[in-house]
């Protein structure tokens, strides 16, 4: 069946064309794993695939909600927004439309179509795209402005072609903040910027910088290289607990150092007190140390155009996840070790929260099919399972 877009499916689902359109592009992580949430550095790029949503005011002050992906509506209303057990894709949506109402957004009911090319558990950050899809297409129906405590007094105004200004760097940050509390309080995932961050602030052909205690971005070219994903098929579900038990891990490690999180600890620092912590949270604190290490490393490499070192940063960094972090599984570490054997890969590793999902390689442009054909033949011949690698390009971010 041949795919179609948000707006034809709202089509399909409403019988009328709808009013307005948003999307939000998924993320690749490139270096940087569970670094966010412990105020740590990480670099990671917004990629050519999307959640897109298409949508229409309603007056009857209910929300119904269609999906490319899940084959049940959701229907809701405004004043009584609850989870449903039968349609948990719908909480991310939920939890922006309850994070906006706290921001004093005014809103009322709308149908609306959710299109994904975001391939599910594949480590892509499908939910963060949905999230800031979420809250872009209620401001294209209804008009908002956020600022540090909440929404503006005057509304976004249109122009001529009915297309509202876009975000400031400001509040692209506080839409962030947003969707990232949406997905703390309501969905449960305890997790922290760097999706949100990432799918409003990419920039094409360039790799994003996230400073996630200072909450700055920088931008620094990536080109020569192709983005390669290969999906394990192994889905990770990261609400069932193992990634909130991982921060539990790291936020309870730097309370023992004394410290404000694992960002402020040094190595050498980790290692003369490392008799202070369980073993679990040394393995955490060790990883997390050490990864934000690799981040300035790999900065430096890029600067310096040095490609091939700083693929060797990807590589170390999928072997501490996988021996320290322990977020990494056998599929996972088979097709690093594939990529590895391909002269033409420069580094890979794990993307994501890990537990299953895909792999990212920084492959050769004049190599990747080449590479791709080797990863898809050496999986399947190993595992059984098919694998169909896919070449992601770095692209701008939503707004």
């Amino acid at each position: 069946m041949p795919k179609v877009s948000a707006a034809e499916l709202f089509r399909r689902g409403f019988n009328f064309t709808p009013a307005r359109v948003a999307r939000a592009p998924g993320r690749l992580e490139v270096l940087g794993n569970h670094t966010d949430y412990n105020e740590g550095l990480v670099m990671s790029v917004a990629v050519d695939r999307y959640i897109e949503i298409a949508a229409s005011p309603r007056t009857d002050g209910r929300i119904e909600l269609v999906s490319s992906v899940f084959p049940q509506r959701e229907r809701f209303a405004v004043t009584d927004i609850q989870r449903n057990p039968e349609a948990p894709w719908a909480d991310y949506v939920k939890g922006v439309l309850l994070e906006l109402r706290r921001k004093g957004v005014h809103f009322s009911g709308f149908s609306a179509a959710i299109d994904s090319s975001i391939p599910l558990g594949a480590g892509m950050s499908s939910s963060a795209a949905l999230e800031v899809a979420t809250a872009l297409v209620v401001r294209e129906m209804y008009p908002y402005a956020l600022n540090e405590q909440g929404a503006a007094d005057v509304p976004p105004a249109r122009d001529r072609q009915g297309r509202l200004s876009g975000l400031g760097i400001k509040e692209r940050l506080s839409l962030a903040r947003l969707c990232q509390a949406a997905e703390n309080r309501f969905v449960g995932v305890n997790c922290g910027l760097l999706d949100q961050i990432s799918s409003l602030f990419g920039k094409a052909h360039h790799v994003l910088s996230i400073d996630c205690r200072f909450q700055t971005v920088a931008h620094a070219p990536l080109v020569g290289e192709a983005m390669v994903v290969c999906n394990t098929g192994v889905k990770h579900a990261l609400v069932g607990g193992e990634y909130n038990a991982l921060r539990e891990h790291c936020e309870s490690a730097a309370r023992a150092l004394q410290a404000k999180s694992l960002r402020s600890v040094e190595m050498s620092y980790l290692k003369a007190n490392k008799d202070r912590l369980s073993p679990r949270e040394y393995e955490c604190a060790y990883h997390v140390v050490g990864e934000i290490q690799r981040v300035v490393y790999a900065e430096r490499a890029l600067r310096e155009d040095d490609h091939r070192q700083f693929g060797q940063y990807l590589f170390q960094s999928h072997e501490s996840s996988r021996d320290f972090l322990r977020n990494s599984c056998p599929e996972l570490d088979l097709l690093v070790d594939l990529a590895r054997r391909h002269g033409a890969c420069l580094g890979s590793r794990l993307t994501g929260g890990g537990f299953g999902g895909a792999t990212i390689s920084l492959v050769a442009y004049h190599e990747v099919e080449a590479f791709m054909e080797h990863m898809a033949s050496a999986y399947e011949q190993q595992t059984g399972r098919k694998l169909e690698p896919v070449v992601c390009q770095v692209v701008d971010g939503a707004g």
